[in-house]
């Protein structure tokens, strides 16, 4: 369910209109179009939605102020670096303030710099916008903007542990706990 639909009965243009205007999605590899600046890497979500060039060019500029990257928008992926085209592809799927963010290790060829500012920028999507976060990581500072981690081993569900009133400090602290369980077996350890 997303926005209170079930997603799973979606077909044709609904399913289409669900895709972009619900769903962002951040891989791993970026899948940036090389024949287009980062500007228009990112704005070709707004443009899909058939938002106007003024209100594109605003947000473009926002985002992009703040994920660190105004002054690459006018080069090309092969003229940037791995980190600047993970921040363009990451720009590129939260501007349109999706309800759900699909997130293929979003920070794995970021500076820490940089990862914390595309993780405080997913913190406001959720908490301000309401959207919901997926995230695949194996970095437990990252795992620690989460609210709720599913540690998955042997394509299972291994562990569970949510936020709850910890501070973040307290829940990355449980993260390396249940991370070094993952290599050996729970019953090893208890």
């Amino acid at each position: 369910m997303v926005n209170g639909e079930d997603i799973t009965k979606l077909k044709g243009n609904k399913l289409n209109k669900f895709r972009r205007e619900e769903l962002g999605f951040i891989f791993q590899d970026f899948n940036l179009l090389d024949t287009l600046t980062a500007y228009e890497n990112i704005a070709i979500a707004l443009t899909i939605q058939k938002v106007n060039s003024k209100e594109i060019e605003k947000r473009v500029k926002e985002i992009a102020e703040k994920l660190g990257i105004k002054e690459i928008l006018n080069k090309y992926p092969y003229q940037i670096s791995g980190g600047q085209k993970q921040r363009v592809a990451s720009s590129r799927a939260i501007i349109t303030n999706p309800k759900l963010v699909l997130a293929d290790e979003p920070t794995g060829a970021l500076d820490s710099k940089s990862a914390r500012q595309l993780l405080e920028n997913f913190e406001f999507l959720n908490e301000k916008l309401g959207a919901t976060i997926l995230m695949v990581t194996h970095d437990a500072f990252t795992a620690s903007y989460a609210d709720r981690i599913l540690f998955i081993k042997d394509g299972k569900i291994f562990n569970e542990i949510s936020k709850g009133n910890d501070t973040r400090k307290q829940f990355f602290e449980k993260i390396i706990e249940v991370q070094t369980l993952l290599g050996g077996d729970l019953n090893d350890v208890i």
